[in-house]
């Protein structure tokens, strides 16, 4: 499974630097962020203890960067990668080779494991990127309900699915190729939204 999702992704050039935040967050709000697909929609929170990997993402959402590309990779029982720009094109062969031309530093953190609905950054395999740094856009989420604990340490934990893991179900259950990519695509929407936390628990039941 790990040599599975790292042989698809290729060396980007290195990290450009930007903000931990794009902008003040009050300590009483948070960003949700919610990912709309064909089969309904999936609530996520960033960790602040991931800095770089949740600016980034809230960055390239509030860019447009995520619409229209898709879900091209999925494993049923392990989990479903997408956020790849070449996913837009009508080429599938180079699905899951793309990404913003800058990769970002790890950001291991022993709170956040692989468990399921964990959202974490795809990256380039160990070979050429001993320091282990993410793919500026590619993501996945954990669908396993016994989590991919094999990849803690190896692979940045940076965010959790709070509503809609049923959805993640749903896409990782769909027909496929033998390079697990759909054989339909299945294309997100991405939106960021700065809430209150209380909101977000009340609507979620997550708590901070």
């Amino acid at each position: 499974m790990k040599k599975l999702l790292i042989l698809s992704l290729i060396a980007l050039i290195p990290f450009l630097a930007f903000s931990k935040e794009p902008k003040v967050k009050s300590p009483k709000k948070e960003y949700l962020i919610t990912i709309t697909t064909q089969f309904g929609d999936i609530k996520l929170i960033l960790y602040d203890e991931t800095p770089l990997h949740k600016a980034n993402m809230i960055k390239l959402i509030n860019e447009g960067f995520y619409n229209g590309t898709t879900f091209h990779r999925i494993i049923d029982g392990f989990m479903i990668q997408g956020g790849d720009p070449n996913s837009k094109d009508t080429d599938p062969v180079n699905d899951g080779m793309g990404g913003p031309a800058y990769t970002i530093p790890a950001e291991f953190n022993p709170k956040f494991t692989h468990n399921q609905g964990a959202v974490a950054a795809a990256r380039m395999g160990d070979g050429g990127n001993p320091l282990k740094a993410s793919n500026g856009s590619q993501f996945y989420i954990v669908e396993g309900k016994d989590g991919a604990g094999f990849l803690n340490g190896s692979y940045t934990v940076f965010g959790k699915v709070i509503k809609g893991i049923e959805i993640v179900e749903k896409i990782a259950e769909q027909q496929k190729d033998g390079r697990d990519r759909p054989y339909e695509d299945i294309k997100m929407a991405v939106k960021v939204e700065l809430l209150r936390k209380k909101k977000i628990t009340k609507l979620y039941a997550y708590t901070f």
